[in-house]
């Protein structure tokens, strides 16, 4: 499998070992409740800390991980912190914070989130999910980095955040309106996502004119644009009219033994006479 190197990657590919763990202290003057560590939690601190204080208690038992880190546009302003033994690291404490003009900035971003990102997946459970908001300065960089930490076998999906409507007077040359949210998991086929609830306007696209015992229904495209090497085949439709095949540039979605087991279990519409494209 293909490897993201970057500068500092040898130290800091075992840095969440060298870790120190820390307890967690309650601060019963901030927080609600009966002031333990048995609910829900806030926690005040250096978040690589914070995730190696979590795992005595937490290790595989979180379901979702949420993360917005910097997206180190070269203006947030942010530091580079962790104290990994390397003299060129401990340089870097030095030179914060991480501004545009830094041309360590990526190697620096990456360093920053390879430890947390380990400690991460090792918090979750194996059906659990993670999530990261990232716009197009690392996003391609993270891709790789989560590819090696959790396996690209676990990519979900890279999810389009549309976060503006109105067009940017500024933009030199294409209006940005969307940032990422990159979506892993720990074992993604044991991950399930929890689907929406259905609404009356949904029910309200479905129909059961015919009373078929198997519920509402409603007839759609059966060919799409995706190439598919055996959705071309000719079709007879039950008046006796021959379709040669589907509509040009496109392919039946489905091969001709699957189309014959649909019309044989009644899923098939041909319309009131008979004769239609099918869907």
């Amino acid at each position: 499998m293909p490897e993201i190197v970057f500068k500092g990657k040898e130290y800091v590919y075992n840095h969440h070992l060298t870790v120190p763990y820390r307890p967690l202290v309650v601060d019963k003057t901030k927080g609600v409740g009966p002031g333990d560590l048995a609910g829900n939690l806030v926690i005040h601190g250096d978040n690589l800390h914070a995730l190696k204080a979590l795992l005595p208690r937490y290790a595989g038992q979180v379901d979702l991980v949420f993360i917005d880190p910097p997206y180190n546009t070269g203006n947030e302003g942010w530091c580079y912190s962790d104290n990994v033994n390397s003299p060129i690291m401990k340089e870097w404490l030095s030179t914060n914070p991480v501004d545009a003009e830094d041309m360590l900035r990526h190697d620096k971003w990456l360093c920053m989130m390879w430890p947390r990102l380990v400690l991460l997946r090792e918090l979750m459970a194996q059906q659990g999910s993670i999530w990261i908001t990232l716009d197009d300065n690392e996003v391609h960089h993270a891709r790789m980095v989560l590819d090696e930490i959790f396996g690209a076998e676990n990519f979900v999906a890279t999810c389009v955040w549309h976060k503006m409507d109105s067009p940017k007077n500024t933009a030199e040359f294409f209006s940005e309106d969307h940032d990422y949210v990159l979506v892993y998991g720990k074992d993604k086929q044991k991950w399930r996502p929890n689907l929406l609830k259905r609404t009356v306007d949904m029910d309200a696209r479905y129909d059961n004119a015919d009373e078929d015992p198997r519920g509402p229904w409603k007839a759609s495209d059966l060919s799409a644009r995706n190439f598919y090497s055996e959705g071309t085949y000719a079709i007879r439709c039950p008046s006796g009219r021959v379709i040669e095949g589907p509509p040009p540039g496109n392919y039946w979605r489905v091969k001709e033994s699957k189309f014959k087991d649909m019309n044989s279990e009644g899923r098939i519409w041909w319309g009131l006479d008979g004769n239609n494209v099918p869907a």
